[in-house]
């Protein structure tokens, strides 16, 4: 009996004996070995609601501000959790 580590391997080396003689079968036909991959199409942009940008317009005011009186650490995340609720 073949263990699965056995099997892994043997089928990963002719996968890649395959794919060798394939490239190889390429070149010596003179043909580039470059592939072009193709770009994914850009998603649909979603809608925002107003309250959305309204909390997006706040989370940008709250963070220049903070940012703007130099906080770090503790003390930015209490400011910013207090500006965002009020």
């Amino acid at each position: 009996m073949i263990s699965k580590g056995t099997l892994v391997a043997l089928l990963a080396a002719a996968s890649f004996a395959s794919i060798s003689s394939v490239i190889a079968d390429t070149v010596a036909a003179g043909a580039s070995t470059s592939v072009a991959i193709p770009a994914e199409p850009a998603a649909p942009a979603k809608a925002v609601s107003a309250k959305q940008q309204a909390q997006r317009d706040k989370m940008k005011s709250c963070n220049a501000d903070a940012t703007s009186k130099s906080l770090k650490g503790a003390d930015r995340k209490t400011y910013m959790s207090s500006c965002l609720k009020g």
